[in-house]
This record gives structure tokens, sequence and C-alpha cells, in this order.
């Protein structure tokens, strides 16, 4: 019997994307993650930016999904 020998193929190697490009977007995600947080989590009272209660009534289930209080 005669035994095949498997070769990789070099032009369909995976390379790895660059610092460089990917510090950007991780930064814009950290910052966005952030942001989303502060307005799950404490946009009310007396921290807060948005004046009413249109935020807070907007995400009032999702505080509780999430385990925040906000009453």
């Amino acid at each position: 019997m005669a035994q095949s020998a498997v070769s990789p193929k070099t032009d369909s190697l995976i390379t790895p994307v660059p610092l460089k490009t990917i510090a950007p977007w991780a930064l814009f995600g950290g910052i966005l993650m952030l942001v989303l947080l502060y307005f799950v989590g404490a946009e009310q009272g007396a921290v807060s930016v948005v004046s009413g209660e249109g935020v807070h009534e907007w995400l009032h289930d999702g505080r509780h999904l999430l385990g925040f209080p906000c009453h």
C-alpha cells in the first residue's frame, strides 16, 4: 500500500492580527461598554446626567434583569 503524505498548504495559514490593528477597536468597545454600564446601572437620582425619568424608564427592565436595584 502506498501512503500519501499530507502536507499543509502554505498559502492558507492563518496570520495573527497585529495589536496596532486591534487596539483602537478594543478601546472603542471598552468605552462603549462603560457608557452602557453607566446608563443601565447609575443613571438616576443624584448622579443623573440626563434630567427627568426618561432614561430610567427605558432601561427599567434591563436594570432588574442585570440585578441593579432602582426602587
